[in-house]
């Protein structure tokens, strides 16, 4: 096992020409192997097969660093390095590879240049005056054009996310279009990076996977290219599906899975340098904090810094909008404040959150890591908000444990923390939980993601009893909670359409880990979206009222502690005046109320005349009906929002 401190100390290397740099008239190759004896670059036609070209000696040069510079035009060229040790020999690819062929063996030689499409240079995501400004859309991109419903050509394809004018069966829109119709921001994207449980050689064989298997971090996955052997062809696919998303005013937010390899011995890191990229027990076995076999060391040195370059490079070249860190609590805080230092120096308004847990307890002081509790520590990145997820519709891992919209009384005073995005606020803590969040920017609200049960099975697990419209009034009022609430909110993409995952088990209703169940369970079905129109209305109504009102996207704990008075409620009832007055805002003055109960409820207001723009069946930025006095009605397990 390598001694990573002396390793730093002594062999850190700062460049910026690690990996392949390539020159119509020269390429350069360096890697960082300070213990290796012999490094050999491989030079292939193809990126698989036998077809080695050429072997060429590199030579030890700086900091640990092996290097060598071919003198000739290696454009569409394939490479890897063989890497001597007193013991062993082994081929790999290149840890900085940023191109590859079919199943990510061989890196290759890419002229980036070349791939952009017509307009590069002026393509831009939309514009943030706040972070709190964006809705998120969580998506897979196989999910939005596998099933039969879809309208969609180039199935489980960059391109097929990137297609217009789609339509489903009943002619409504599907896509890009649906998601353009939504009014969404933010498109977040599962993992798009090289990952190995996608055989990309055997397209035709039914598989499935949420990519959280990295091979390669810099490298485009190539079963979502129409071509997965010539590695130009899914860059150039990609950067069409940004730009395509960019020109519709969507931004693009990447799922990124930094913390864990999906091999372990067998992987880039340890083949390139054994013992390093990883955190090791002192009894020379792999420390586990990610449960899938390994967790990476982002506090050393020649790691931060891959991290550091690999999401830079995704930032310029790609045109990436933000980033979503999958167990984000693994990685040391110091790292994670380094990586948004640079990636702002790109873009300013760049979204950056994520898991502020892990699976089992890293190998790193808690103190160090980037978890929840130390979010103050890491105030670029939001982190996903488990108080209001598990507040709302019960404890996501106790499957029928009841939330506030589906049964569970005295559950206001959680509302109330996460109303105000679990910042400190002199009515919202009362003894619960400390408040976490430096700004409500660091609140990310869901309450379904790809993770475990979609909300819509969760409701049919917790209450079986209730008939299919008492859930649907759950489940809009748990929507309404996530839109109107403090922070950043987040939905999984078809929870508008009631989004169900069948289940795949003998005895199980429902599937709640789809990591590789089929596209049978994994896809959207666009005839939901006619058979539940109401719901898909409802939330594309939620979503306009929150981007035309600048009230219920405040930052600054200060101001929202001003601004936002809870009001005295009955039980199971939650109730809220913001004064926008001096704020950008149409409205100087909004009140929301939550009613649990089933039975409607009579509720005093701050007296006036008042316009109702939500109830538990419409929303949107008119008018719904006019309120005056200080006394409304409330119905039954649904919300009221009211402006003036």
């Amino acid at each position: 096992m390598n001694n990573w401190k002396m390793l730093d100390k002594k062999y850190y290397y700062d460049g910026s020409d690690l990996g392949c740099v390539y020159k119509k008239e020269e390429t350069t190759f360096r890697v960082w192997s300070p213990t290796a004896k012999k490094v050999t670059l491989n030079l292939y036609g193809q990126g698989n097969g036998d077809c080695l070209l050429e072997t060429i000696p590199m030579m030890m040069d700086v900091n640990g660093t092996w290097y060598t510079v071919v003198q000739k035009d290696l454009k569409g060229m394939y490479y890897t390095y063989t890497i001597d040790r007193e013991t062993s020999s082994q081929e790999v690819i290149d840890v900085y590879a940023k191109a590859a062929g079919v199943n990510g063996k061989r890196a290759m030689v890419l002229d980036f240049a070349e791939t952009n499409p017509a307009g590069w240079e002026q393509d831009h995501g939309p514009a943030l005056k706040e972070k709190t400004d964006a809705v998120l859309y969580e998506l897979h991109l196989r999910d939005v054009s596998a099933d039969s419903t879809s309208g969609i050509k180039n199935k489980y394809l960059f391109g097929g996310l990137a297609e217009e004018g789609t339509k489903s069966p009943d002619g409504l829109a599907t896509g890009l279009d649906h998601i353009k119709e939504m009014g969404v921001t933010h498109v977040h994207l599962l993992p798009l990076h090289d990952f190995g449980s996608v055989d990309e050689e055997h397209p035709e064989k039914k598989q499935f996977n949420w990519g959280y298997d990295p091979v390669n971090y810099s490298v485009l996955e190539g079963s979502y290219s129409s071509d997965p052997y010539h590695g130009e062809v899914r860059v150039k696919e990609f950067k069409q599906l940004v730009k395509k998303l960019h020109d519709n005013g969507i931004g693009v937010v990447m799922d990124v899975v930094y913390n864990h390899t999906y091999h372990t011995e067998d992987s880039v890191f340890e083949k390139t340098l054994p013992g390093y990229y990883y955190r090791m027990r002192k009894d020379g076995t792999f420390a586990n904090g990610s449960a899938c076999g390994n967790e990476t060391a982002s506090e050393h040195k020649m790691m931060r810094k891959f991290m550091v370059d690999s999401l830079c490079f995704w930032a310029k070249e790609y045109h990436i909008d933000g980033f979503r860190f999958d167990l984000m609590g693994i990685h040391d805080v110091d790292t994670m404040n380094e990586i948004a230092k640079e990636l702002k120096k790109i873009k300013s308004d760049i979204i950056l959150y994520g898991e502020g847990w892990a699976a089992e307890a890293p190998l790193l002081e808690p103190e160090r890591l980037a978890m929840k509790v130390n979010a103050k520590k890491v105030p670029d990145y939001g982190m996903f908000n488990d108080n209001i997820r598990d507040a709302v519709k019960g404890h996501v891992f106790a499957v029928e444990a009841k939330g506030f919209v589906n049964g569970k009384a005295n559950m206001e005073e959680e509302l109330k923390f996460a109303v105000v995005g679990s910042t400190h606020h002199r009515q919202a803590l009362k003894g619960k939980e400390k408040d976490w969040a430096k700004t409500a920017a660091q609140s990310i609200n869901y309450i379904s993601a790809h993770d475990d049960l979609t909300l819509w099975d969760k409701l049919a697990l917790t209450n079986p009893e209730d008939d299919e419209q008492t859930r649907k009034q759950m489940n809009c009022l748990a929507a309404a909670i996530v839109f109107t609430a403090q922070g950043i909110p987040f939905i999984q993409a078809g929870e508008e359409m009631l989004r169900t995952k069948p289940g795949t088990e003998p005895g199980k209703k429902f599937t709640s880990n789809s990591y590789n169940a089929p596209d049978e369970i994994n896809s959207l079905k666009w005839n939901r979206k006619r058979e539940y129109a109401d719901v898909v209305a409802y939330y594309k109504g939620l979503i306009a009222f929150r981007k035309e009102h600048s009230m219920l996207r405040m930052v600054e704990p200060s101001e929202i502690e001003k601004r936002l008075r809870f009001m005295d409620m009955p039980k199971n009832m939650v109730g809220y005046v913001i004064d926008g007055k001096g704020l950008e805002d149409s409205l100087d003055e909004v009140c929301v109320i939550y009613n649990a109960n089933r039975t409607s409820q009579q509720v005093k207001i701050p007296e006036g005349c008042w316009k109702v723009y939500i109830n538990g069946t419409n929303a949107g930025t008119k008018a719904i009906e006019e309120k005056k006095g200080s006394v409304i009605i409330v119905d039954p397990l649904s919300a009221i929002v009211l402006g003036r």
